[in-house]
């Protein structure tokens, strides 16, 4: 059962007023205490069942990589337990464990080997190593000569030789060229079809929403959050405009999804709808469908400046298209009280089949990160249908033209 249990997990790192006080401390035998405890993390608890893959993001700090050490044990914690069962592959900071000195090949069998690998299991598997990684005759090389993109090869192709029953992966995959990048994640993909469990730590929001089945949200070293990808995300954001949870409202709506709703109410959405040509309100969308965005705002303060923008994401939460009035150059300025402003964006809906979702935001530069008014995800919720159009695959309308020549 390849489970991680992570309870009442904390991690302090001992301060001295001055740099003799360790020493005299140590002189002691314990019995004078000379530091205060510095907390980075406290009191985190989760689970991570056999096949899952859970995402870790966070909204400061680098304690999310804490975090990881503590769980992979190379970081001993001040409190709490981490329990973890079957074969683990791990890949952390970059580089970690490579000897500089040596060459490629000779830090493949050392690190296979910390894995649990067999000398002749790696020398079995280093032709495929070697194709997956495909750093060429620099396998023969000293690592101190690599780049980093070429370590995380390295390292990434020896931790998933052999499918590995639990999967830990940092920060490193974001490092190096965008080809490994997609060909590591399609690996990641495999093993997870394969029963493998996974934690992972990523900037990347559309990594998590597409690999991932829940995400956990750290915010100064407490667990913040636990809860399906898109819901954490949507907090995330919401908690980057506000820097406060308790302003942070999410509400449940039909179907058991929770929509986040955050901001100053200076300036607030009415009502959001999609209608057609015709004027119609409408929910069901055509391939290539001219239709039109409504968004009714009011304004229940005074404001300088306006910027209304929205985001249409597909059935995973993954963002497919977003703009605002700053980009498009259309900014209203100088609102007063009470002021009742009807926004409509209209465009044509090249979309592929399948459920969106349209967020909505009122803020007041050109980001949400600044100053919000307000911010609400899943503000409505559509369908694309394929009325007319022959048939194709994807989120995107964007039908070719093909020539064919014999030569």
């Amino acid at each position: 059962m390849s489970t991680i249990i992570v309870e009442n997990l904390g991690k302090a790192y001992k301060q001295y007023p001055t740099r003799w006080s360790r020493l005299v401390e140590w002189l002691s035998l314990g019995k004078k205490v000379h530091h205060k405890l510095k907390w980075v993390m406290q009191d985190v608890s989760f689970m991570v069942h056999p096949g899952e893959a859970v995402g870790i993001i966070e909204i400061n700090g680098a304690r999310k990589s804490t975090l990881l050490k503590m769980i992979t044990g190379t970081t001993r914690p001040t409190t709490g337990a981490v329990n973890m069962s079957g074969r683990v592959a791990a890949l952390l900071e970059l580089g970690m464990g490579f000897h500089p000195e040596f060459t490629g090949r000779q830090n493949a069998f050392m690190a296979g080997q910390l894995l649990g690998y067999s000398v002749d299991e790696i020398a079995r598997l280093m032709p495929e190593i070697e194709a997956f990684a495909e750093i060429g005759e620099y396998i023969d090389q000293p690592v101190r000569v690599y780049s980093s993109g070429m370590q995380v090869r390295l390292a990434f192709s020896v931790a998933t030789a052999i499918r590995p029953d639990i999967l830990i992966v940092d920060e490193a995959l974001s490092v190096g060229d965008a080809y490994f990048q997609h060909k590591s994640f399609e690996r990641i993909k495999r093993l997870r079809a394969a029963g493998t469990t996974l934690l992972i730590v990523s900037h990347d929001k559309g990594a998590i929403q597409a690999i991932c089945d829940k995400a956990i949200l750290l915010n100064r070293g407490m667990l913040e959050m636990i809860g399906p990808p898109e819901q954490v995300l949507d907090f995330y954001n919401a908690l980057l405009a506000t820097n406060d949870s308790k302003s942070i409202k999410q509400l449940e709506v039909s179907g058991g999804k929770k929509i986040t709703n955050s901001g100053t109410k200076e300036m607030v959405i009415e009502t959001v709808f999609l209608s057609n040509l015709s004027g119609q309100h409408i929910e069901l969308v055509g391939v290539g469908e001219k239709i039109f965005l409504n968004i009714k705002t009011r304004a229940c303060s005074n404001i300088n400046q306006l910027v209304v923008g929205y985001m249409i994401k597909d059935r995973l939460g993954q963002e497919v298209f977003g703009t605002n009035t700053f980009h498009m150059d259309r900014l209203v300025k100088n609102i007063i009280s009470g002021d009742v402003i009807l926004f409509k964006f209209s465009f044509e809906a090249n979309l592929g089949e399948g459920n969106y979702s349209i967020a909505v935001a009122l803020h007041e530069t050109d980001n949400h990160v600044m100053k919000t008014y307000e911010w609400r995800d899943l503000a409505l919720i559509f369908q694309v249908v394929n009325k007319s159009h022959q048939k194709f695959i994807g989120v995107a309308w964007a039908p070719p033209e093909v020539e064919i020549n014999y030569e």
